[in-house]
């Protein structure tokens, strides 16, 4: 048998879950800004890759995300745009009975979330001309 919360706990509750509703609003405000901003034909599509990832392989979405030009985006609309990321890879591994965050050990090679959130904080190109994550190998 459950016991029974106490007023105080009883309104944590209530307010954890109207500031999660509120954070969840503000999320959707954002992507709808996003997909309605001066970028939107191009972020659209990446937006529909995200929304049908279980069909997207990880090097093509790094492939397409490359090929934007991020130098020609705000910092919100790149903000937006890795929060939309996340969600959609942590969704999706937790579909497939995954844990929803798995980040390579120290000096293996970075997966998809990592090579993707280097693109789209350097603009994506390295130094080199480069896309970032390509081998320095010829």
């Amino acid at each position: 048998m459950k016991r029974r919360k106490s007023e105080k706990e009883q309104k944590k509750l209530d307010d954890d879950a109207r500031l999660l509703c509120w954070w969840i609003a503000w999320h959707q405000e954002q992507r709808d800004l996003v997909l309605s901003g001066p970028h939107a034909r191009t972020l659209a599509e990446l937006f529909r890759a995200f929304a049908a990832i279980k069909h997207v392989k990880p090097a093509q979405l790094v492939g397409f995300i490359d090929a934007i030009d991020w130098s020609a985006i705000d910092y919100q609309t790149k903000l937006t745009v890795l929060h939309e990321v996340n969600t959609a890879i942590t969704k999706f591994r937790d579909r497939q009975g995954l844990d929803p965050i798995s980040d390579p050990l120290a000096g293996a090679p970075p997966n998809a979330f990592q090579i993707i959130r280097e693109i789209i904080t350097t603009n994506s190109r390295n130094n080199a001309g480069r896309p970032v994550g390509a081998s320095d190998k010829q």
